[in-house]
């Protein structure tokens, strides 16, 4: 079966499940290589990438919804979501599906809901559903070379600007880090997000006024200089800090 033989397939079944006009978008963040990466699909159908959204079932809150949604798009679960901003561009999606006509459920006009998600891409497997002949993780330093469709550039871009803002005041890192790790990974990952270089004293300093790190017993051995000191995330007051803010930062 063609992927446009499968949508047409899929378009009466979707009217019955889902809740028409809303869609959801989240835009995974992952960091490896000093880098920042963002989860995508490739779809069968006119292969552009896109975001691991979907559609709301009539019958289940928004954000578990979401969480079904990168469950069985990509394979992600267990994620931390933060809904970031609405999009409702009155023609976002037509475009996309303009080789059909308009009783395509898909082709509908949709209000999404972005969310942006942390998540560590180790720590997974990532699965292709049946829609898609990729899902990938995508460095953002490689979006400009790639055909994303839609808005989903958009989207992208407004979710990293609200992880910037999130990051003045509330920890970020649990879900993006290894268990272990040293200070000088935890201030690439804050450069990777913020797009600047930030002062090593400044920043050690900072972090660890905050209450958030456990000091471990061991150090990172193999490199050629000193090696560092290894932490962990207090779990209890990282939990705090994500749920009241932060004081000192």
């Amino acid at each position: 079966m063609d992927s446009k033989q499968q949508l047409l397939n899929k378009s009466n079944e979707a009217k019955e499940i889902f809740l028409p006009h809303i869609s959801a978008d989240p835009v995974v963040f992952g960091f490896e290589q000093n880098e920042l990466k963002v989860l995508l699909l490739k779809m069968n159908y006119r292969k552009q990438w896109l975001l691991p959204g979907g559609y709301i079932k009539k019958d289940e809150d928004l954000e578990d919804g979401v969480a079904r949604i990168l469950k069985d798009r990509a394979g992600v679960t267990d994620v931390y979501l933060e809904e970031f901003g609405v999009f409702g561009r009155k023609n976002r999606s037509e475009f996309y599906f303009e080789d059909f006509d308009d009783t395509l459920f898909h082709k509908q006009r949709f209000i999404s809901i972005g969310y942006f998600a942390l998540y560590n891409p180790s720590k997974i497997n990532l699965i292709v559903d049946e829609f898609s002949e990729n899902c990938d993780w995508i460095y953002l330093s490689r979006l400009s070379e790639i055909e994303l469709a839609m808005d989903h550039r958009e989207i992208i871009e407004k979710a990293l600007l609200a992880l910037r803002e999130k990051i003045s005041i509330k920890p970020i890192g649990y879900n993006l880090l290894p268990e272990k790790f040293t200070l000088s990974e935890l201030q690439k990952l804050y450069e990777a997000i913020l797009g600047k270089e930030l002062n090593r004293g400044n920043f050690y300093r900072k972090i660890k006024n905050l209450g958030i790190l456990n000091k471990l017993e061991e150090q990172r051995r193999g490199g050629a200089h000193k090696s560092p000191d290894l932490y962990s995330f207090d779990e209890e007051n990282y939990a705090k800090a994500l749920e009241n803010g932060l004081n000192n930062w």
